[in-house]
């Protein structure tokens, strides 16, 4: 193990304030490791192009462009897998998760192709903020067994680097995803929510709280406003990615 690097590189971040000296040192401490690619990237949606939200990374020649050209981040199984995870975890373990996964003859073709291009396996590691999943770091290349612990230090260097990377290159973005949620619930309003997470229909809401459906429905609509929420069902997961209810 190499704790002592890990917890090294993580003091130092706090010194450092150039990007250029925090990815030299970055990539000093994976090259120590053994990982030859990696990247630290702000959580895409569906639709956005992966390559525009990347802050810092080194990857094998063509695979970025292999990779957006046949669109797999849609059914890469890391990615798939990060909407479960709350800790980091081995690229080939969100693989063997996906076995009932319909498009998983396309995720083995995938795999096989990262694996031509000299990404064999590695980690992800998720950075979650109060509007939950905020981005990741991964590394990769030849295989590297992390010991447990050195999973939990990685996960902390994913967090700082990703904010410290952040705030040097998109400083409007990272001040507003740092702040504070400014949102208020009445305490009707959180119970109605609670029991909507747990699947209630308005009618069984109504008979829990002794109130009538037209008064849960108001409610509802409230919360729905102040989470500027479309629907019932985003205003759920909403509530769970601002931490208002686990």
């Amino acid at each position: 193990m190499n704790i002592n690097l890990l917890a090294q590189f993580t003091g130092l971040l706090d010194e450092l304030s150039e990007r250029d000296e925090i990815v030299a040192e970055f990539e000093r401490l994976l090259d120590l490791y053994g990982f030859q690619h990696y990247g630290v990237v702000r959580q895409p949606k569906p639709h956005e192009d992966p390559l525009s939200l990347v802050l810092v990374g080194r990857w094998p020649d063509g695979w970025p462009e292999n990779y957006i050209r046949k669109r797999y981040i849609v059914i890469d199984p890391t990615i798939v897998y990060l909407n479960h995870a709350q800790a980091g975890f081995r690229w080939r373990d969100s693989f063997t998760a996906m076995r009932s996964n319909p498009h998983r003859k396309r995720m083995e073709r995938m795999m096989v192709e990262a694996r031509q291009h000299g990404l064999e396996d590695g980690y992800i590691f998720p950075v979650h903020g109060r509007r939950g999943l905020l981005g990741v770091m991964t590394v990769g290349g030849k295989v590297v067994d992390l010991h447990p612990a050195e999973m939990g230090l990685f996960e902390n260097v994913a967090k700082k680097l990703f904010w410290k990377l952040l705030g040097i290159q998109e400083p409007q973005i990272s001040e507003a995803l740092a702040a504070e949620v400014n949102l208020h619930l009445t305490r009707r309003e959180m119970e109605a929510l609670s029991y909507l997470a747990d699947g209630m229909t308005s009618h069984e809401i109504a008979r829990k709280l002794s109130i009538s459906n037209h008064t849960v429905d108001w409610y509802m609509n409230g919360i729905q406003a102040k989470l500027k929420a479309k629907n019932r069902h985003h205003a759920v997961s909403l509530s769970f990615r601002l931490g208002l209810i686990s």
